[in-house]
């Protein structure tokens, strides 16, 4: 036998692991595909938020209410905006309401013997309700009507508020610090 094929023979396999080996792994491209469940939640959202704006726009109608609406959602009419400074981020608030739903069922309240306090931007009040205060100032009265986006959402709070609940605050401001 020649020697060309006794070499050939000897370096054939060492030459096709050296080729075999130096080829990197086969990567699959991550490719993002369409998450369709939460383009599914988008839309029921979108709709939702729709469905609540069309139903406040047709209770201020029908109510007669001169209402602005915020970027966010909330509606506000102000009967007083008070005076004095006006409520920012971390000012202590104490003031009276009364919620209730749209159809006029009572929710919660505080009266002026038990007003609630809050200190804006720390929670422990719905975040319309907070929004809404900082567009007055001491003595101020007015009137949310929040979504269920900035009030108690989709579960409600499981006892006297639905889940998907549009809310009315009446709010009086009595001391802000």
């Amino acid at each position: 036998m020649p020697l060309i094929f006794q070499i050939t023979r000897f370096l054939a396999p060492s030459l096709l692991l050296l080729v075999t080996s130096c080829d990197p792994p086969v990567q699959k491209q991550a490719v993002r595909e369409v998450d369709e469940v939460s383009e599914q939640f988008v839309r029921a959202n979108q709709y939702m938020l729709r469905r609540h704006q069309d139903q406040i726009d047709a209770f201020v109608e029908r109510v007669g209410w001169d209402a602005s609406v915020t970027p966010s959602g909330l509606w506000i009419i102000m009967e007083d905006s008070g005076s004095g400074p006006r409520i920012v981020e971390n000012s202590r608030v104490t003031f009276t309401f009364e919620s209730m739903l749209l159809d006029g069922t009572p929710c919660y309240s505080a009266t002026e013997k038990q007003p609630k306090t809050i200190v804006v931007g720390t929670g422990g009040v719905e975040s319309g309700v907070e929004q809404g205060l900082q567009l007055m100032k001491k003595g101020g009265v007015a009137a949310f009507i929040i979504p269920p986006h900035l009030a108690h959402g989709n579960f409600g709070d499981r006892d006297k508020i639905p889940g998907n609940t549009v809310l009315i605050y009446h709010v009086k401001v009595l001391e802000v610090q």
